[in-house]
């Protein structure tokens, strides 16, 4: 028995329905909503006395131009949140794809142990791991600077005469805020990049080291010949997440530093969030769109880029 085509797509449209449903609502609304508050000057107080005024783009000239009501520089907060974002990638990226090399090892002992141990940093809640590395920064009971404090005790014990060990005010300073920060962040981040990078590994052929043996190639020469080009289809496309999950990540910034010492260590996305708990939600959705139309147009040019990488 034959059913039409155009039963087939009715029936398909019904099933899909509630589902698409759903999405309208907890997705797409929001995202509308949003998007109309940020050309608005939505804030509880005009909303008390009659309604939000539609702004057109004033909000986004007074975020871009520093108006005298934020208290805040948006290029400097872009500026920061782009170093930090390059920096953590470098980190992240190095350090895993170095200790997946180094798990992929051939008769490596304790090989499982060792990948389930650097996994856990991933694992673990993100505002958990956050809140105890802000315990750890703690400048008079934080087990940083208590480690600090006795490898100190210690040198002057056996070396009466060495360099007094600094024992530094973490998140009360800058640039120290930025590097605990960065420390935590990195320790969060290269799980990620160790698990791609150890499954891209898995996939090279050992024909090819082996060929590569044969000819005299060092293994300083066959990591850069062999196993660098043939990470980069699975690498690349984990960069550019890892960038816009660097880029965005709320919890670290919030939960570790708050943006201090004096809003150094802000990142626009805890800006944003300030800006909501200030009342000024329309600025804040003016904000929030600003960075997404960053990270789409970063988007589009990373695809385009790599794209034409993998046509060559």
């Amino acid at each position: 028995m034959k059913i039409k085509a155009g039963n087939d797509s009715k029936l398909a449209l019904l099933y899909i329905a509630p589902a698409a449903l759903v999405m309208a609502l907890i997705t797409f609304y929001p995202l509308l909503y949003g998007v109309w508050m940020a050309f608005t000057n939505f804030s509880p107080r005009h909303i008390r006395n009659g309604g939000a005024a539609f702004v057109g783009f004033q909000n986004f000239f007074d975020i871009v131009r520093h108006a005298p009501y934020l208290d805040f520089s948006f290029l400097g907060v872009f500026g920061f949140n782009l170093v930090w974002t390059l920096v953590n990638l470098v980190f992240h990226v190095s350090l895993g794809v170095f200790l997946a090399v180094i798990l992929n090892t051939p008769n490596l002992a304790g090989k499982k142990f060792y990948r389930a141990a650097l996994i856990l940093p991933w694992a673990v809640p993100t505002y958990v791991t956050a809140l105890v590395w802000r315990n750890m920064f703690d400048t008079q009971f934080g087990a940083v600077n208590l480690l600090l404090k006795s490898i100190d005790t210690w040198l002057h014990t056996f070396l009466p005469g060495a360099w007094v060990l600094p024992i530094p005010d973490w998140l009360g300073t800058f640039p120290q805020a930025f590097y605990a920060v960065l420390l935590v962040n990195v320790w969060l981040g290269f799980p990620f990049m160790m698990m791609v990078a150890s499954g891209a590994l898995q996939a090279i052929p050992k024909d090819l080291y082996e060929a590569a043996e044969v000819d005299g190639g060092t293994r300083w020469y066959n990591f850069w010949k062999i196993t660098v080009p043939l990470l980069k289809p699975a690498m690349i496309p984990a960069i550019m997440l890892g960038f816009i999950w660097t880029f965005n990540n709320f919890n670290v910034i919030y939960f570790v530093s708050k943006g201090d010492p004096l809003g150094k260590t802000e990142i626009l996305v805890t800006q944003a969030y300030k800006l909501v708990d200030s009342g000024m939600y329309g600025t804040a959705a003016a904000f929030a769109l600003l960075i997404f139309l960053f990270l789409l147009v970063f988007t589009f040019v990373n695809l385009r880029i790599t794209k034409a990488a993998e046509e060559v």
